[in-house]
């Protein structure tokens, strides 16, 4: 018999921890290889981890909401066979190499100093901390409300590991002490009215009468919450909104979706078709396929497209198709249906959620005409898809104008005026209607 240690597998280049969520078998089980051992849960994704041995599980070094790194072992599973024996203990410090994704250049956790404890939870705070931070906060003893105590130096005011190491330094000598401190008043106005403004709504009493129903959000929800919330404090939301004709659109697909559907095996929506104008606009503008970090302008390279997608528990998740400007309509519409279903089914990886540099959001499919979207962080623009209308418009023709039926749409685009002024923010909507508009009906698909 031989003792096989489960590892929490990576999960991604930006994907340092996960939280387990949920044990699928219990100790004393039977397991085959490949079966699912238990539910995971990133702040993007839940997905599960499969056994790579056949066995006996023996051993679960971690509870539920327990948070894990990437390569710490999990669980032992007792196998017939050879396999790498279990080490002891004292042995296992875990050398986990975790990008601070906030700071550049910053270097990996040393070693987690404890391998079976219950790591601190950070959930609570309305703050966001890096992964790297939290771990040395978790290490050093430092509680949720001394963490928010530090003024950071990092983007939009966040605690780096220089920051927080700083502090433990300083509060060793004696130079501060473990009591939470107001914040700073020399920080820039926008910057110190926002924890005020969230303690304000903290404290606003919500009445509940006998027939109310208490529902605690979940773990999804309460992240959205706070990437939303982050973002309207960080980005400065403007929007431009544009009117489209779409009835070249409309036509095209008609006719040809029965056949796109029988050659290619996908459904054709119009999905791939905004996305692949957005992806054309893209390369026209390459100011709106940029990031914001301090006071630095990162252009990206890629254009990779998030596409906001409802979950059946009426969650959010915005999946990414990588490289979209390299797609042809037929790879679009495949990428568009893989991902959406996925997220549906709850099969998303962590990598098809990260890296992307510009979010499409359709609004239109839950009827609405238009929407003003929040930025997904820390992208500077989002662009929201309006439901498609038959409205009488006006029609320029060498005889004149007319009145006729057409297909319309808005599309609403939501940007940071920090680094995007209305000049660009209006130019790539517009560029974007100009692509939709001038729809070739009689195109190959």
């Amino acid at each position: 018999m031989a003792r096989f240690e489960l590892k929490l597998p990576k999960m991604g280049e930006s994907v340092a921890e996960a939280t387990i969520t949920n044990w699928l078998k219990e100790v004393g089980d039977k397991i085959e290889a490949d079966e699912a051992v238990l539910e995971i849960a990133t702040d993007k994704v839940d997905s599960e981890v499969p056994s790579e041995v056949s066995g006996i599980l023996v051993e679960q070094l971690f509870d539920k909401d327990d948070l894990v790194q990437v390569g710490q072992t999990i669980a032992i599973i007792e196998t017939e066979g050879d396999a790498p024996a279990v080490k002891a203990v004292e042995e296992q410090a875990f050398a986990a190499e975790v990008t601070d994704p906030e700071t550049s250049g910053e270097s990996s956790i040393e070693t987690v100093k404890d391998t079976f404890s219950t790591p601190q939870d950070f959930t609570t705070s309305d703050k966001f901390f890096s992964p790297l931070v939290k771990n040395i906060a978790k290490e050093e003893g430092i509680s949720v409300a001394e963490l928010e105590s530090i003024q950071g130096s990092g983007k939009d005011g966040r605690v780096t590991k220089e920051d927080i190491l700083k502090y433990i330094e300083d509060r060793k000598s004696g130079a501060v002490t473990q009591k939470v401190a107001e914040p700073a008043k020399t920080v820039e106005p926008v910057k110190a009215a926002q924890p005020v403004v969230q303690k304000s709504q903290q404290a606003v009493p919500v009445s509940v009468n006998g027939g109310d129903e208490i529902i605690e959000m979940d773990r999804m929800r309460k992240l959205i919450s706070g990437y939303m919330v982050a973002s309207v404090q960080t980005s400065a939301h403007v929007q431009s909104f544009i009117e489209v004709d779409v009835t070249n659109i409309v036509k095209w697909r008609e006719k040809v979706k029965t056949a796109f559907e029988k050659r290619e095996g996908e459904k054709l929506t119009f999905t791939p078709i905004m996305m692949e104008a957005v992806a054309k606009a893209l390369k026209d503008f390459p100011g709106m396929n940029i990031s914001v970090d301090g006071d630095y302008i990162i252009k990206k390279k890629n254009i990779n497209l998030g596409m906001a997608a409802a979950l059946p528990n009426g969650n959010l998740i915005v999946p990414v198709i990588k490289n979209a400007d390299q797609l042809n309509l037929v790879g679009m519409a495949k990428a568009v249906n893989d991902l959406g279903n996925r997220a549906k089914a709850g099969k998303l990886k962590p990598d098809d959620t990260q890296g992307g540099t510009y979010t499409v959001t359709n609004v239109g499919t839950f009827g609405s005409v238009f929407g003003t979207p929040i930025i997904n962080q820390p992208q500077v623009g989002i662009l929201a898809l309006g439901a498609i209308r038959k409205v009488p418009a006006v029609i320029e023709t060498p005889e004149g104008d007319f009145i006729g039926i057409r297909q319309k749409m808005f599309l609403s685009h939501s940007y940071d005026h920090r680094v995007v002024d209305g000049a660009l923010g209006g130019s790539f909507v517009k560029r974007v209607a100009e692509y939709l508009e001038a729809f070739d009906v009689d195109r190959d698909f």
